[in-house]
């Protein structure tokens, strides 16, 4: 393994992410095959060097299992900046033809120090709650 491989695998357990989803009945339509699901993601930076969030992956899988992929640059149209000991917070939505799915993906990050990384956001479930019965 080389020196920049453990160097950011380091820098990957310094970065926490939580995703907090929810159903939001009042802006979908079932009849029409259009379940509106909202997030809000903390990413907490537990280490000791500022980092930048420089653009987004995530895997959008609906229970038709239909994937939809999305890129981009930073998060809500920021690419905030991460003091260490801190935790930026910030919500945003997926639509989904189904009521059940699952969302994951990555966020591409740069340390103070220069090195580029990746933090995984692991899988967490789009769940309507009529489908829990």
């Amino acid at each position: 393994m080389n020196t920049e491989t453990t160097e950011s695998s380091e820098w990957q357990k310094n970065i926490e992410i939580a995703v907090a989803p929810r159903y939001l009945a009042e802006q979908s339509s079932p009849e029409q095959a259009e379940y509106v699901f909202a997030y809000t993601v903390e990413v907490s930076n537990l280490g000791s060097e500022p980092v930048q969030l420089l653009s987004r992956h995530w895997i959008i899988t609906d229970g038709n299992n239909h994937v939809r992929e999305v890129e981009g640059e930073g998060v809500v149209g920021e690419q905030p900046h991460i003091p260490p000991g801190t935790t930026y917070r910030y919500s945003s939505g997926a639509i989904l033809a189904t009521n059940t799915g699952t969302m994951e993906g990555g966020y591409t990050m740069r340390a103070e120090s220069g090195l580029v990384f990746d933090a995984i956001i692991h899988p967490f479930g789009l769940i309507h709650p009529s489908a829990l019965h």
